[in-house]
């Protein structure tokens, strides 16, 4: 195994790259749980995992909150005496630590990797210049790009929305923006290209004409999509729901939603779902059933890997630790046959109190480790359980018979009111909720 990069200068120095050391490790800095090139399947557990570091809150979260500035000085913030300059020191600390840690994949907005600009020629010319550095270290290092995106919801000007705001102008610098980003996307080679609408939605609707905001996310989505297209780019397009937060209503809202919208407008051949388990959790689903959701009308892509805080209704972007969540996300993930070209993003970020080097390591193993548990449980469950035949047999009855008739479109009402004044009163079934459950920690427990 090659040497981890290193840039100008170490900015984790004292840690190596990760290893494997198996479930009987007290190494804190090993995994316990993900080795890359155990076969769980047909597919080593990197091919189904696919996993991704996130530029924005790995590198450019130093803890800040809205109660308080951040509690971590980052040595890539402050050496140089540019933006450009201190960019390059960032992007040199990220494949660093990409590459300590072996994750294969990474993630970015455009200005989480770039100096941002008011001027849009500047803005671009500043996008160009680190996408070329960090095509050069994706060469060196193996490293590969999941998906890009652009930041449409920090800057002032997108407080009313970006591709669904009143005013023309600021619709059009979105797309300025989008077109910058879907290049980068393409140049390094990214699977997918996903689309947060953090401010498509709305505060009042004393001010806001919604049937109008939708048709021009809708056409906004379509132009974005046809100049991917048009400059070679064959990946997913991606649409990440969240209720509310930062706007009161979301357009986004949903798995449900999305899936509606997209087919509406016509954009579900080439849109797919990003689902993050936090935000699931806000509209009030649990993660599992927004991922099921997608996976049943084939819009599954992606997965943005987190939890929230059950005391907390914000959105908190903790690390995933709840085996439980992950062993139900793969339960959907290996039954749709994979992510890929999508993966596990693992959009999460330390707390605000953890100010060590090494806690970007310990919160990325431990997301690591409960993922490739995970899987290796609902891998089990599906093939050496009774879980899989549990579930076929409820449905028995639909699949022979009067039964898979009325699923093949052949019964109407008047021939199913014969059929039960005929049968007699249905004898009562248990759904056997506690033996999948129990199913469940046995397996965990293994």
């Amino acid at each position: 195994m090659s040497a981890p990069f290193i840039g100008k200068r170490e900015y984790f120095p004292g840690i190596g790259r990760i290893p494997y050391e198996g479930r009987e490790s007290d190494n804190p800095l090993a995994f316990k749980h993900y080795d890359a090139g155990k076969k769980v399947g047909d597919k080593t557990m990197a091919e189904h995992l696919r996993f991704a570091v996130c530029y924005w809150h790995s590198f450019c979260n130093a803890g800040h909150d809205p109660f308080g500035p951040g509690t971590r000085a980052y040595p890539w913030d402050t050496a140089a005496s540019t933006p450009l300059g201190r960019a390059e020191d960032k992007l040199d600390a990220a494949f660093e630590f990409f590459t300590k840690l072996g994750a294969p994949y990474y993630c970015f907005h455009d200005i989480d990797m770039a100096p941002d600009a008011d001027d849009v020629a500047e803005y671009e010319k500043n996008l160009k210049h680190m996408v070329a550095l960090a095509k050069e270290r994706q060469q060196a290092t193996g490293m590969k790009l999941l998906w890009g995106t652009a930041n449409l919801f920090s800057h002032p000007r997108y407080m009313n929305g970006a591709a669904t705001n009143p005013d023309f102008a600021v619709v059009a610098r979105a797309a300025a923006q989008v077109k910058a980003a879907l290049e980068a996307t393409v140049e390094l080679g990214g699977g997918s290209y996903v689309f947060w609408g953090g401010r498509e939605g709305y505060s009042t609707l004393h001010n806001t004409d919604t049937k109008r905001e939708l048709e021009h996310f809708a056409r906004f989505l379509a132009a974005a999509r046809d100049h991917g297209r048009s400059i070679g780019f064959k990946g997913n397009f991606l649409i990440e729901p969240k209720p509310m937060e930062p706007m009161k209503h979301q357009y986004d809202f949903d798995s449900s939603t999305v899936i509606g919208f997209l087919k509406q407008h016509g954009l579900d051949r080439d849109f797919k779902l990003n689902i993050e388990a936090n935000h699931a959790t806000l509209s009030g689903h649990t993660f599992e059933h927004d991922l099921q959701m997608a996976s049943n009308h084939g819009l599954l892509g992606s997965i943005d890997a987190n939890r929230g805080n059950a005391q907390n209704g914000w959105d908190t972007d903790q690390f995933p630790s709840d085996l439980y969540d992950t062993v139900g996300a793969m339960l959907v993930v290996l039954r749709q046959g994979g992510l890929a070209p999508g993966g596990l993003n693992f959009d999460a970020k330390v707390r605000r109190e953890s100010t060590d080097r090494d806690d970007l390591f310990l919160a990325h193993v431990g997301g690591m480790d409960s993922f490739a548990r995970g899987l290796e449980v609902a891998h089990a469950l599906l093939t050496a359980s009774p879980w899989e035949r549990m579930r076929a047999e409820r449905y028995a009855s639909f699949d022979q018979g009067p039964g898979q008739s009325f699923a093949q479109g052949k019964l109407g009402l008047a021939a199913l009111r014969d059929l039960a004044a005929a049968g007699g009163e249905p004898v009562q079934a248990s759904g056997k909720q506690e033996r999948y459950e129990n199913l469940v920690n046995q397996y965990l427990m293994r």
